[in-house]
């Protein structure tokens, strides 16, 4: 990774996420999502910002965990929530 990332980016790790077919709380009441986001420290899923319920960004908020990854297919691209911060790894050569 580039020396230009935050601390929370250079420090993150892999998670197996919770619920791998779709947003943990949309799942359990029936809701629908957008676009999906795996927190990088526990493996809760997500919906995004765009999705009425913005699950993946209220996750943050209660739990502090920093970073998401996308969990869209195809695509490997981190956010963190506390630098304002994106890394796509397949974007860096």
């Amino acid at each position: 990774m580039p020396d230009e990332l935050c601390e929370h980016l250079l420090g993150v790790g892999e998670a197996q996420p919770r619920t791998p077919d779709g947003c943990e709380e949309c799942l359990r009441t029936g809701d629908q999502w957008v676009h999906l986001r795996l927190c990088m420290k526990c493996g809760h899923v997500g919906c995004c910002n765009d999705s009425k319920n913005k699950h993946a960004s209220k996750h943050v908020r209660a739990s502090g965990h920093p970073v998401v990854r996308s969990f869209e297919p195809g695509e490997r691209w981190l956010y963190c929530y506390p630098d304002d911060l994106f890394y796509d790894p397949g974007a860096a050569s």
